[in-house]
């Protein structure tokens, strides 16, 4: 029916233009599409922090100036809405709602960017900061950083949420911001996680629409990208699905390692406005997303039941052999400036910052990488229209219920890296036990010397092997060709690593 339609219309375009009478017949243009109407985002006042204490994050531990970028901290304030439904919230997120109660608010935003302002490259990335362990961390700042900082791209982290300002009941230590510097952070105030998604809102249109104080400090952004991992990647859910058409708040999106369903709409002391079950992205966006997903969140975490195809406006990503938490993201990776092949080695560590003890040791592979290449993936999306690759995803049984492996245990499917094409030991997402927290950060298991012989005959065979794989990834586009080399790089001191 398309293809007449189309034959139609170009045979009524010729008619009217080749006629030499008055026979001629007029089509008249299309009438173009309205443009959606937003609701302008109300623009928080910024200030500036009073001269108390320090920043309190924690984030990566090397000085920002090594890599040409400086950071600030500022404190945002206005008015917040609460937000309630027009219509059935339903698994297909195709949601309707409508601002409703407001709450005054005062919370602080921290900012990374370019010292010199020619390195900016016009991206901004705000992180929905996570606070599982309640207090705020910035957990795909510490998965990614090298290729936002690499980049010139500005990083920014919001604290959206309560439980950032005033901790709760089940904080893995006190690290929440009115404990970790009481005298800076004493003025903050926040009305309930009902209101949060229209503080992250107001987050990003201070970044987008500088006042007296500008938080880039004259940098122009040409693009907002949101991004938040686990709790912060459901919140983003929630905000794509019933925010985002009442805003068109972003310029793209990276949800990265969500669970099934999504947080609430509102909740307690507000009447509770629940989601569903299983809840997928709505497909009528305008902008794009890339959803980055490890082994952990597909099953562990439930997300096999939320998968939906790709499509014009949406990127499933699903990594074999990674976990939702890992050894580069929470413990090397903090000390990582984008040098050096060691932080792309695999090893057995099983303790996180020694206030966390797993029974075994923790995923240490491929998440970081695959996130990188995610990351400029969506930018590119974002700035030019080039949509990454699709992914393909991870084999599970038929009851969805486990992954399918193969005989060491690695799983099959999903995007491949060297960390299981040409693996020095089995990496999975599967739980890991001890401590609160551990059954997300997945398992190592080295090979020993005689299993790596076997498998590759010496550090030669080995190291052909990694770069084989790797390359294939860089080809594939999942992988990106600097991360490449390091990893490459690292499989010398892989190999060097099973001499006695």
């Amino acid at each position: 029916m398309r293809r007449l339609t189309a034959i139609t219309a170009m045979a009524l375009t010729l008619i009217a233009c080749s006629d030499s009478s008055d026979r001629s017949v007029s089509v008249p243009p299309p009438v173009p599409e309205p443009e959606p109407e937003y609701l302008a985002i109300p623009q928080p006042a910024v200030e500036l922090p009073p001269d108390e204490g320090n920043i309190a994050l924690l984030a990566t531990t090397f000085d920002l100036a090594l890599v040409g970028y400086e950071q600030a901290e500022y404190f945002i304030s206005g008015e917040a809405s609460a937000f309630s439904n027009l219509n059935e919230l339903q698994s297909d997120g195709l949601w309707e709602a409508e601002p409703g109660e407001q709450a005054s608010y005062r919370t602080r935003i921290v900012v990374y960017r370019p010292s010199d302002p020619a390195d900016f490259s016009g991206t901004v990335l705000l992180e929905w900061l996570n606070v599982t362990a309640g207090f705020d961390t910035p957990p795909s700042y510490g998965s990614g950083h090298v290729e936002m900082l690499r980049s010139g791209h500005v990083w920014a982290g919001v604290s959206a949420q309560i439980v950032g300002i005033e901790g709760s009941e089940n904080s893995l230590v006190p690290l929440h911001l009115k404990a970790a510097e009481p005298e800076r952070y004493a003025s903050l105030e926040h009305p309930g996680d009902s209101f949060s998604y229209d503080i992250f809102a107001q987050a990003g249109q201070a970044l987008r629409a500088p006042g007296v104080i500008d938080l880039l400090a004259g940098l122009e952004p040409e693009r907002i990208i949101a991004l938040g991992e686990s709790q912060s990647a459901g919140r983003l859910l929630t905000f794509i699905n019933a925010v985002h058409p009442l805003y068109n708040a972003f310029d793209g999106y990276l949800v990265h390692s969500r669970g099934d369903g999504s947080p609430p709409l509102a909740q307690e002391p507000q009447a509770e406005i629940s989601t569903p079950e299983v809840v997928t992205f709505r497909e009528d966006l305008n902008v794009p997303v890339l959803n980055f997903q490890t082994e952990t969140d597909v099953i562990a975490l439930g997300a096999v039941s939320d998968r939906q195809p790709d499509s014009a406006g949406f990127r499933l990503w699903e990594v074999a052999g990674a976990a939702h938490g890992d050894f580069y993201s929470f413990v090397s990776g903090r000390a990582d400036f984008g040098e050096g092949a060691q932080f792309a080695q695999v090893v057995e560590e099983s303790a996180i910052l020694g206030f966390i003890q797993c029974a075994q040791p923790m995923n240490a592979g491929p998440m970081p990488w695959v996130f990188n290449a995610a990351l400029r993936a969506l930018d590119d999306w974002v700035s030019d229209g080039t949509a990454p690759p699709e992914s393909p995803r991870l084999q599970v049984d038929d009851a969805g219920e486990a992954l399918l492996r193969d005989a060491d245990g690695i799983a099959l499917g999903g995007i491949r890296t060297p960390y299981v094409d040409a693996p020095p030991g089995v990496l999975t997402g599967e739980p890991n036990g001890g401590d609160s927290f551990c059954f997300l950060f997945g398992t190592t298991q080295l090979f020993d010397a005689a299993q790596m012989a076997a498998r590759y005959t010496d550090q030669a065979g080995y190291e052909a092997a990694v770069a084989e794989s790797a390359d294939a990834a860089v080809a594939a586009g999942f992988l990106l060709a600097e991360d490449a080399e390091r990893i490459k790089a690292a499989a010398t001191l892989q190999w060097q690593a099973l001499s006695p």
